[in-house]
């Protein structure tokens, strides 16, 4: 026994609100029992036509909550990701920012109320304890969430943030990029890093300098995308689709021959064939789920920092700084395209649009260019 009103139709029961609550492992009448029922007969007789037609009962537009709202987003959102549309990391990040517009306006605020003020006001809790970056990143998500409520015709006119619900403007974002200083490491810096790496960690590192890997692109890299022998890789960027196919260096090739010696057996049936698991047999980066939260685990930015103090190197830069750091040497090849396609960055140009490949010579000049960057101090 629940507690709640309810009627089968078509074979389900659905719920039309508490006629009770549990006391003591029992369950206790509501005071206004007959307020109580008819309550349920209204919300019944707001929603029969859609249930008995096999519809999901849309919310009214004057009596969408906040928590109806972010119910509605993320059953919409968790259908892309089980159709492969968007990453389970995609998901984490919407059902993040819908904890915290819950928190900011509580579960049954109407979203049709929510004013400039109400902005105003997140936005400096949100401010706490964050970067410029890091909250326009949230500020952007936050507004994607109450504009579906739009989008979606749950609401009949758009939510008005304000003019001060935004992120801060590219001069601020300049200043703070200036202060914080280059998001990239030197060559020296790079070899000591490679030198004092395990056979793992070298070849992580290896491959986000030679083919500007981030993290998630080596934790999902399936061994059937590298051909150690003919020295290629030829993998999918996974955030964007876009295709990517990049020269291995020798010194790449012999890193991952070292790192496959050792594999361990993967914990989860879906990581069989990836080139990098942990010594659990898990992916490097994951976002696990459970039924309240989404935690993301991370295997290679955590040691890669305590390398960096153990070797005295400014900390500051993360694992991602050596994707920078190719984009930025691979430049000096002068040939922003071919560039582009190793970064697996996304073309909208019109020549982008036009054009059909790139050739494997113009790939190996930029990579050789990093290579003999990098190396140049080697005796």
């Amino acid at each position: 026994m629940t507690g709640r009103w309810a009627k089968k139709i078509r074979g389900k029961l659905h719920y039309f609100g508490p006629w009770g609550h549990k006391r003591g492992g029992q369950v206790v009448p509501v005071d206004d029992m007959a307020a109580s029922a008819q309550q349920a007969v209204d919300l019944y007789q707001d929603q029969r036509d859609d249930l008995h037609a096999g519809r999901t009962p849309r919310v009214k537009a004057g009596g969408l909550t906040v928590a109806s709202l972010c119910n509605e987003l993320l059953n919409a959102k968790r259908m892309l990701m089980d159709t492969g549309e968007i990453q389970i990391r995609t998901f984490a990040n919407y059902r993040v920012s819908c904890d915290h517009v819950v928190a900011a306006f509580g579960r049954n605020r109407l979203v049709v109320d929510l004013a400039a003020d109400d902005f105003n006001k997140f936005r400096s809790r949100l401010a706490e304890g964050r970067g410029p970056v890091a909250l326009g990143n949230e500020i952007r998500h936050v507004r994607m969430v109450l504009k579906y409520a739009y989008d979606a015709g749950l609401i009949d006119r758009p939510v008005r943030f304000g003019p001060q619900f935004k992120g801060l403007s590219k001069s601020v974002l300049r200043r703070e990029r200036a202060k914080n200083g280059k998001r990239m490491f030197e060559a020296d810096e790079l070899r000591r890093i490679l030198t004092a790496s395990d056979s793992a960690l070298k070849a992580l590192v290896l491959l986000g300098i030679n083919c500007g890997f981030g993290q998630s692109n080596c934790s999902n890299l399936p061994q059937a995308a590298v051909n150690l022998d003919t020295g290629w890789i030829d993998y999918p960027r996974p955030k964007t689709g876009i295709e990517r196919r990049c020269p291995l260096w020798p010194e790449t090739v012999e890193a991952l021959r070292e790192s496959l010696v050792s594999h361990p057996e993967p914990k989860d049936k879906a990581d069989v064939g990836l080139c990098f698991l942990t010594t659990h047999g898990n992916r490097l980066v994951r976002t696990t789920e459970d039924p309240v939260s989404m935690s993301n685990a991370d295997a290679v930015g955590p040691p890669f920092k305590r390398l960096l103090r153990k070797l005295g190197i400014n900390d500051k830069r993360s694992f991602y700084a050596i994707r920078h750091t190719f984009e930025t040497i691979a430049g000096e090849s002068k040939d922003q395209v071919a560039v582009n396609s190793i970064m697996g960055h996304v073309d909208n140009s019109m020549a982008g649009v036009y054009r059909e490949r790139i050739s494997d010579e113009r790939l190996r000049t930029v990579v050789e260019t990093v290579r003999d960057w990098l190396f140049a101090g080697d005796v």
